[in-house]
């Protein structure tokens, strides 16, 4: 696997390294109890992330037809999570700190999918404005016109 694409590893490593943060600038600048809540709602999502992982590969190798125990795991997983988040929340975790623990799998996702982007197309230059082949260029959809599109 060449550096440039796509890591589940690298995801995870980044997300450790946000929750562990978050956690400590929690700890010191907010409270304790929001600090652990935000560290109980990393631990519950790091643990949903890797639940979702498994039944997607799962559902993917099985194809449409013998997927039926991957989907009844994929739905399971929200019963389990929301199980969870209820009784943190009941054992007197801070909702907010919760909930940005539960959330820090997104930027950790998106940061990783930014790092392994491809690298962009070299530009092309543009026709003169006055050639022709822009009257065959439909902007509203970045493509040519069909020719039922003129009609």
């Amino acid at each position: 696997m060449s550096e440039q694409e796509f890591d589940i590893h690298r995801v995870e490593g980044l997300n450790l390294g946000l929750c562990a943060g978050a956690v400590a600038i929690s700890w010191v600048m907010l409270s304790p109890l929001f600090a652990v809540s935000l560290a109980a709602g990393a631990a519950l999502e790091v643990a949903n992330f890797r639940s979702l992982r498994r039944s997607c590969r799962a559902i993917f190798r099985a194809g449409v037809s013998g997927s039926g125990p991957a989907v009844s795991a994929f739905g399971l997983r929200f019963a389990l999570l929301a199980a969870a988040v209820g009784l943190a929340l009941y054992l007197g975790a801070h909702p907010v700190g919760l909930l940005i623990g539960l959330s820090l799998i997104v930027p950790s996702t998106i940061i990783a999918a930014w790092m392994a982007r491809p690298e962009p197309a070299p530009p092309t230059p543009a026709p003169p404005p006055d050639d022709p082949s822009w009257d065959e260029w439909n902007p509203w959809l970045a493509r040519e016109r069909e020719a039922e599109e003129d009609q």
